[in-house]
């Protein structure tokens, strides 16, 4: 199998997997990402980079939002709220993490593979990522993937928080120049 064969059927995976995601989630998420008035991101691994990028965006729409586990990050609290990216939904920092914010009131955003998990059940809103993997068991019309661990859930969490930070930036009639003018320029 070539290139253009392997990537064809990676683009297959990817849609499958997005085709099952449930837009009703998606539409609160958007909600709770414009009601808040500070975000907390956070992820591990591969997942965590992604959950990076989203804050990234976030800032740039003008967002006050914060990545846990930087030294310049506060503390949250009452009304923040806390977005995980986790596949398996069972990291033990990311955990302790979920645990934290709703100690203190705040609200949790998870997407993830596994609702049933410990940060599923503690999460207000969930956005299942029905991509399979090494982790989790998802029952699923496609329970394999021909990509390594958790690729095809990186890969959709991608592309579901792009899709978000587009929606969000037609909300508030924001265009790509306007994110810009917040872009890095000590690079």
């Amino acid at each position: 199998m070539g290139y253009k064969e392997t990537v064809e059927d990676m683009l297959a995976e990817i849609d499958r997997t997005l085709a099952h995601i449930d837009t009703g989630c998606l539409e609160r998420a958007m909600r709770d990402l414009g009601d808040a008035d500070r975000i907390f991101i956070a992820g591990a691994g591969r997942s965590g980079l992604v959950m990076r990028s989203f804050a990234i965006r976030l800032m740039h729409m003008g967002k006050q939002v914060f990545v846990v586990g930087e030294n310049v990050t506060p503390g949250i609290g009452e009304g923040d709220l806390l977005v995980i990216g986790s596949g398996s939904g069972r990291t033990d920092s990311l955990v302790a993490f979920a645990q934290k914010a709703k100690s203190v009131g705040s609200r949790l955003l998870l997407f993830t593979i596994s609702p049933e998990s410990p940060i599923g059940k503690l999460a207000d809103l969930v956005v299942l990522i029905s991509a399979p993997s090494h982790k989790v068991l998802v029952e699923m019309d496609h329970s394999t993937s021909m990509q390594p661990k958790g690729s095809l859930f990186e890969q959709s969490l991608f592309l579901v928080l792009d899709y978000l930070v587009i929606e969000l930036m037609k909300r508030a009639n924001l265009r790509s120049e306007d994110l810009f003018s917040r872009h890095a320029n000590l690079e």
